[in-house]
């Protein structure tokens, strides 16, 4: 394991050890999690670049024209209303 100085400002070093408390974690625990979260983040999205770059439209429209046209079941509609998460 290696170990790294960090220089935060006051304020964010503050409100870390807040939501570390809150998270019943270390600070050190707090930041590795938060380091590690925003490793896998971009990573993700490098994937999903490359997997898009060797993306086939004509293709796709040719698998999707082969899907049968019907409803879907009950437990797979769309609710007719959809809340936005900050409501």
């Amino acid at each position: 394991m290696s170990a790294i100085s960090l220089r935060l400002p006051d304020s964010i070093h503050n409100r870390i050890k807040e939501l570390a408390a809150r998270d019943h974690v270390s600070v050190n625990q707090f930041l590795a999690t938060a380091a590690a979260e925003k490793l896998a983040a971009l990573e993700a999205e490098a994937y999903i670049a490359e997997r898009a770059a060797r993306g086939n439209r004509a293709r796709f429209l040719e698998l999707l024209n082969k899907a049968p046209d019907v409803e879907p079941e009950d437990f797979d509609q769309l609710p007719t209303t959809v809340r936005r998460s900050h409501e």
